[in-house]
């Protein structure tokens, strides 16, 4: 656990950290709707927020077929998947895991049963089945940890060790681990362990926000953004407008 950080029985300060993409995505399983976001607190997962890469229209991915009603569909079917995940604050690289597969997607209710039926098994196996490819990073300013999920096989570019600023590029997005489509999962905890982690609330830094329902985007200079919401970074120009 870092320096200065709260004894288990006290409450923690939010932490802010930026967005860890560019482009659009869709925000998921939000700690803006309900805590624990993710319906539990193992892991670190407390406060955990999932993005899912889409286009212009909110889509996660422009083709449908057969496969998307009745079965699985190729994972690099999906906008997110490839995309670069980037360091969302300086600090320095502590895990980095890699060399699990990425599954194919599944949109379809069909394919959806036959996965979860699956769930208690793969928390058996630990946290490589559940977070898949991951890295966690030591933040330098508050000494609590930061971890990204689900992240593309073969794609890291980082190691333990390995020092990291904002906006550098970690690795790709992917369906590691415990994931239905591509999606970058990201939580703030207070371990880099994640087997006994505990989540720390967390809020993002210079983005644009279109709710759920809306046709405009907001610009919030920090916050959560809302379950079903589309975000994106701003550029650095448009930070203090």
């Amino acid at each position: 656990m870092g320096e200065g950080l709260p004894s288990r029985g006290q409450a923690m300060r939010e932490v802010v950290v930026s967005l860890p993409f560019t482009g659009l995505w869709l925000a998921r399983n939000s700690p803006a709707r309900r805590v624990p976001s993710h319906g539990t607190d193992l892991m670190g997962s407390r406060y955990a927020i999932d993005f899912v890469g889409v286009d212009e229209r909110g889509r996660s991915a422009g083709h449908r077929d057969w496969r998307t009603v009745l079965a699985t569909e190729p994972a690099d079917r999906y906008f997110g998947f490839g995309r670069p995940i980037l360091a969302p604050a300086d600090g320095i690289v502590v895990a980095a895991h890699d060399g699990e597969p990425d599954h194919a997607g599944r949109r379809s209710q069909l394919a959806l049963v036959p996965y979860m039926l699956g769930q208690a098994g793969r928390l058996r196996q630990g946290v490589p089945a559940i977070a898949g490819n991951h890295v966690v990073i030591e933040l330098r300013e508050s000494g609590v940890f930061v971890a990204l999920v689900h992240l593309r096989a073969g794609s890291l570019r980082v190691a333990a060790g390995t020092p990291v600023a904002a906006g550098d590029r970690l690795a790709d997005c992917g369906n590691s681990g415990n994931s239905t489509q591509p999606h970058v999962h990201l939580q703030v905890m207070d371990s880099a362990d994640l087997s006994v982690a505990r989540g720390v609330p967390m809020a993002f830094r210079h983005f644009r926000e279109r709710p759920r329902g809306s046709a405009r985007f907001l610009i919030r200079q920090a916050g959560v953004p809302g379950e079903g919401a589309i975000v994106a970074p701003l550029p650095a120009a448009d930070v203090n407008h």
